[in-house]
């Protein structure tokens, strides 16, 4: 019984050689230009004359057709500061709130350097320089080390009791 089944799985099983496209779905390639018997006609399906009957055309992008294009017709908008290019003046933010909150779960804390914060996962972006600012309060005498920190950070930090170290 196990002999009859094998050798109906073999009679029934697909090789290589057997597959074949179905029938009508393999069409003739058109040959474009080759006269009027060729089902394209004269100018095959190109039109009459201008630069997309000739061979080799290709237009750059954005062209139009020689009106004005849409990229041009816009308005310029914004800018970008070379301050950001260059690297100066772009700073990973750190709110009081944040540093309070800290605080909060931990209260033996009570020095944030800029590596703790890193540590710490406070540094959001991998901006070189770290900036305080002063969304939120400070509860406690913290000693805070970063580069540079808004007017309301500081107040709140020395007000706190706490120390602000500018690096």
């Amino acid at each position: 019984m196990t002999t009859s089944n094998k050798t109906d799985l073999s009679a029934s099983m697909l090789s290589l050689s057997d597959l074949a496209p179905v029938p009508g779905s393999k069409h003739r390639r058109k040959r474009i230009g080759f006269g009027e018997g060729s089902g394209r006609g004269k100018t095959s399906g190109k039109g009459n004359k201008g630069a997309r009957a000739r061979s080799g055309y290709h237009s750059k992008p954005g062209f139009e057709g020689g009106q004005m294009p849409l990229h041009r017709r816009l308005p310029k908008r914004g800018f970008t500061s070379r301050k950001k290019v260059v690297g100066e003046n772009v700073f990973s933010l750190v709110s009081l709130e944040q540093i309070n909150k800290m605080i909060a779960d931990n209260a033996s804390l009570n020095t944030f350097s800029i590596e703790f914060m890193r540590e710490r996962g406070l540094l959001k972006s991998s901006a070189p320089k770290v900036k305080i600012l002063g969304k939120g309060t400070v509860n406690s005498k913290v000693t805070i080390e970063a580069h540079a920190a808004s007017a309301g950070a500081r107040e709140a930090i020395e007000g706190a009791g706490g120390v602000l170290t500018l690096v």
